[in-house]
Order: C-alpha cells, then structure tokens, then sequence
C-alpha cells in the first residue's frame, strides 16, 4: 500500500538533552537578570557615596556663610539647635539630611559637638512631625483613614517623650569623653577615595561661588544622594504576604522593639518603616499597643545613616556625636521597657486616641508641635 504524501509528518519526540537545553535557557536568564540587578545597584551604591561625600563636603566649605546666618538668627546652644534643627526638617521633609547637615556644620566650625548632637535630635523629632501633618492632610482629603493619624500620633508622642530625656543624657555622655575611643575604633579608611574623587570638585567650586550658593549646591546634593539611596533600598510598602507572615511572630513589646530596630535598618526610615505599621494593624496583624515598643526599636536603628555620614567628614567628634546619641536613646528606651512600660504605654496610647479621634483636639496638637521647635529658637 502506497502512504499517502498529504499526510502531515508526525514531530519527532524531544530528547532528554532538548529538554535539558529548554531548562537550562530560562534559568541562564535568570541569572543573567540577576547579575545586571546586582551591578546596577553596585554602580548605585558608588554613585550614592560620591554623592554622599561631595555634599557633605560642600556643606562644610560652606559652614562659614552658615554660621553668619545663624548669629544673625542669634542661634547658639543646645535648645536653640534643637529647634533649628526640628524646622530644617520640616523643610526637607525628612530627618536625615538635615542629621547629615549637622555634622557638616561641625566639620565646617559652625557648631560645636553639643550644638550638632541637638541639631541631630531635633532632625529626628521634625521628621516625626512631618509623617503626623503628611497624613493629617491625607485623611483631611479623604485618601487614608484615620488609622494612620493614631499611628502617626503615638510615634510622634513616643519620639518625644524618649529623645528629649535622651538628648540630655546624650549630651552628658558627650561631655565626659567616654565615646572617644569606640568611636575612633570604628574603621574609616575606605572613605579616602572618594574624598579624593571629589575634593578637586569642591576646591573648584568654593573659588568660583559664594557661600550661600555652595550652601544650596550642597543641600540639593544631599537630598539628591537620599534620593538616590532611597530606591536602592528594599520596598516594603505596602507589606508583602512573607512579611505579614514574619510579623506575626513578634507579638510581645520586647519583641517589637527588636522588630522595629530590624525594618528601620532595612528601610534606613523611621517614616517608611512607622508607615508599614498601618496596614499591619488594620489586619490586626500587630495589636495597636505594640506600635510604641516598635517606634522606640526604630528610633534606634535609624542613626544608622547618620553614623556613615559621621565616617565621612573631618571632624574628629561626629562619630563620637552620633554614637552619643545612638547610646543614649538606647539606654532611655531600655529603661523604660524593663521598668515602666505599662504605665508608659497607656499614658501614649491614651493620649493619642483623644488626640486622634477629635478634628479640633488634633489641629491643636499639631499647632502646639508646629510651634514648639519656634519657642526653642527664642529661649
């Protein structure tokens, strides 16, 4: 019998090693995608730093013109840098940058190592305050719940009733000289290079423009490298199913405190880190009163930024500054959690949910805070 030649040729079955090849050709993808991930953030992470270095650099060549507006604006000791620094993050809408600018300023000779640790704290109170008014105006224009202000409200109220304690203790730490030998311990050889890189730039640069000038090149530089650092960071907001799943094994406040300490070193971010909290508790994946041993924990971990900063500056005290006050919030949180919690922790979340849960009791606590950092520029 003759076969029909119409009759379509049957495909030959694949061999093993076909479907070895086909196997093989999506994971080599994979790895190469990897491989680029990790060389883009590589080439991120070396432009962030020289970044990093050459603003605070211009900021310290520009400290003198800094320190003629700030007797002009007759600032001068710790409560009035607590002060400048709480409004300088209001500005940047973000605490770090201007803790980064406090140590310039030290590095330039425009405030003494006290003077700079109490521009550091009030960098961190603003940048609390920042996060409450983001979402009081949010909630006002109907896109977040009220949640979120509660939230805000106790991690601002936490910040507070712990740094402002702290600071003092932080300053005595800083008096004492106790700090000194840790903090030239901490290697910074590795921050020669780029200073190198980019102090050609800045000698170039303070020649040709006035201070002032170089004061904003810097700033702008700053947030830019924050900017920069920010995307390079894991995104966890909104929070992912696996990490829902970690957090549900942090259910006790000494566990929390851990917690928060461990996201904020993540995120490098009180604020990211504080706005994570929402929607975990809105699922009740953390209890409400867990958010203030999470803030104290958080409080913690976010000097981590500052204290790479304080590697790459001249000045001899600014690790030993940020170290301080590292310590110091430390230690007044411990205490706190092992000796007074309870009663701690009800005070905050009382007070928050009266603050909270009226439009009028909340406007007059966020004009009171909105305040606060003007009366400490006047004393």
């Amino acid at each position: 019998m003759m076969l029909d030649d119409s009759l379509p040729a049957v495909a030959p079955l694949p061999s093993d090693d076909d479907a070895g090849e086909a196997a093989a050709r999506p994971a080599a993808s994979r790895g190469l995608r990897r491989v680029g991930r990790w060389a883009r953030t590589g080439a991120g992470a070396v432009a962030v730093l020289v970044l990093f270095v050459l603003a605070l650099k211009l900021l310290s060549a520009s400290a003198s013109a800094v320190a003629v507006l700030l007797r002009q604006l007759e600032v001068d000791g710790v409560i009035n840098f607590v002060g400048f620094g709480w409004l300088l993050a209001y500005g940047a809408l973000s605490g770090s940058p201007v803790a980064a600018l406090s140590l310039s300023l030290l590095d330039g000779g425009a405030a003494d190592a006290t003077e700079s640790l109490a521009m550091l704290a009030g960098s961190r109170l603003g940048a609390s305050m920042v996060v409450l008014v983001v979402g009081f105006v949010s909630y006002l224009l109907g896109r977040r719940r009220p949640d979120g202000i509660y939230i805000g409200v106790v991690a601002l109220l936490t910040t507070a009733t712990i740094y402002i304690p702290a600071t003092f203790v932080a300053v005595e730490l800083l008096r004492s000289e106790l700090l000194e030998a840790p903090a030239r311990a901490i290697p910074n050889g590795w921050t020669e290079a780029p200073s190198a890189l980019v102090n050609p730039i800045v000698r170039a640069l303070d020649a040709r423009l006035p201070g002032a000038l170089l004061f904003l090149l810097g700033v702008g530089t700053l947030l830019g490298a924050f900017a920069l650092f920010d995307r390079l960071l894991p995104n966890l907001d909104p929070p992912s199913p696996r990490f829902e799943r970690m957090s549900r094994h942090f259910a006790a406040p000494r566990s929390m405190f851990l917690f928060g300490a461990l996201v904020t070193s993540i995120t490098m971010s009180v604020s990211l880190s504080v706005t994570i909290l929402v929607p975990l508790a809105l699922k009740r994946i953390i209890r409400r009163e867990y958010v203030v041993p999470y803030v104290m924990g958080a409080n913690i971990t976010t000097f981590i930024d500052t204290l790479f900063a304080a590697l790459l500056v001249n000045a001899r005290e600014a690790p030993a500054v940020v170290l301080a006050e590292m310590l110091a919030v430390a230690l007044v949180s411990v205490v706190v959690l092992g000796v007074a919690y309870g009663p701690y922790s009800r005070l905050i979340l009382a007070s928050a949910h009266r603050i909270s849960s009226d439009r009028r009791w909340l406007a007059t606590f966020l004009v009171v805070f909105v305040g606060t950092p003007l009366v400490l520029l006047r004393i």
